[in-house]
């Protein structure tokens, strides 16, 4: 890495590995300092609010991830920032979603601290990064991805609890600020759940999003 990284964001629901990955971070990966959140919306909400952070690392375990799939609307609304998933299954159809959500880099659950703090290192210089291992794994099974377990709310479409919400706030006219205001979000974290919405739904906007007549 050729330059330290001033500013980093982990994003885990367990307050032990999140100072545990921090300390990686900052002792042997160059990060001047890292900012911690336990769940998706509140690691939005620090993204939008601190301009400095350059990378970011997301626990798949947190509520509203699920799938690496999941942080491409992440990536879309933040793209100046490297994006790493760690605590993934480590099989070939999660890693290549990951590849397909355009993240920088999948860390195994497996992974030790050096291979994680390795790992990081190569994201930060500019690389993407999933295990060795990847051409030694099954071929994947032709079964859907699955999302966060969450409710569905129509056969084959499953919305996390914060889509829902989004949803219904669509569906009842309101903007993407009377959304943030409404649910006490960001107006680019209510971003970020809309376009992942979109994607879950098949449709191109919120248009398609209120039309969808086979939805409750």
């Amino acid at each position: 890495m050729s330059a330290a990284t001033p500013l980093a964001l982990v994003a885990d629901g367990d307050g032990v590995v999140r100072t545990a990955v921090a300390g990686l971070l900052t002792r042997e990966c160059g990060v001047d300092r890292v900012i911690e959140a336990a769940s998706l919306d509140e690691a939005l909400m620090l993204l939008d609010e601190h301009a400095g952070i350059r990378f970011a690392a997301f626990d798949l375990a947190i509520p509203g991830i699920g799938t690496p799939l999941n942080l491409r609307s992440v990536r879309e609304v933040f793209p100046d920032i490297r994006i790493a998933v760690t605590g993934g299954n480590g099989r070939r159809d999660e890693i290549f979603q990951a590849l397909q959500a355009s993240l920088h880099g999948y860390l195994p659950r497996a992974f030790g601290p050096s291979e994680v703090a390795a790992a990081f290192r190569h994201v930060l210089a500019g690389g993407v990064f999933v295990p060795p291992s990847l051409a030694d794994l099954p071929l994947p099974s032709e079964a859907a991805a699955s999302f966060e377990p969450s409710r569905a709310i129509s056969a084959g479409v499953r919305l996390t609890p914060r889509q829902q919400d989004v949803l219904r706030l669509i569906r009842s006219g309101k903007s993407n600020k009377e959304i943030a205001r409404t649910l006490g979000l960001t107006e680019n974290t209510v971003k970020v759940h809309a376009n992942a919405l979109y994607r879950a739904l098949g449709v191109r906007d919120r248009t398609g999003a209120a039309q969808r007549a086979d939805l409750p």
